[in-house]
């Protein structure tokens, strides 16, 4: 069993350092989110995101397959949602600002008293 335990630590953390280096590349397009926001914080807020609808990239980001790689393309604004998903984050942006302690010192994005995951709980389109 442990054999393969070392070769799957090995293509994890080599697959940890490639996506590295195609994030630090990437085109942004940040309209809500702080503009000078780090990969890793990005990142994890793109995560958040994910878990709280319980959807991929591909629901707001529009890719392509090219010679069988996925090239995401997540500056564009081509994909219907990306609009939605931003008046979105600037409604619990707003909602955390005004009833929770707002601190001035942190960008409102970061705050998370209330999330995507407070009415989706991990659904694309919640319950009415």
């Amino acid at each position: 069993m442990r054999k393969h335990k070392l070769p799957m630590a090995i293509l994890l953390i080599c697959g940890f350092i490639a996506l590295g280096f195609v994030n630090s590349s990437r085109e942004r397009n940040l309209k809500v989110l702080p503009a000078d926001i780090s990969d890793e914080r990005l990142d994890s807020l793109m995560q958040t995101y994910n878990k709280g609808l319980g959807v991929t990239c591909d629901f707001c980001h529009v890719h392509e397959i090219q010679n069988g790689d996925t090239i995401w393309n997540f500056a564009s604004d081509d994909h219907p949602v990306k609009e939605e998903a931003r008046r979105m984050i600037r409604l619990t942006i707003d909602i955390n600002k005004t009833y929770f302690n707002y601190d001035p010192k942190m960008h409102p994005a970061y705050l998370n008293k209330v999330s995507c995951n407070s009415c989706h709980r991990g659904n694309a389109y919640p319950e009415e």
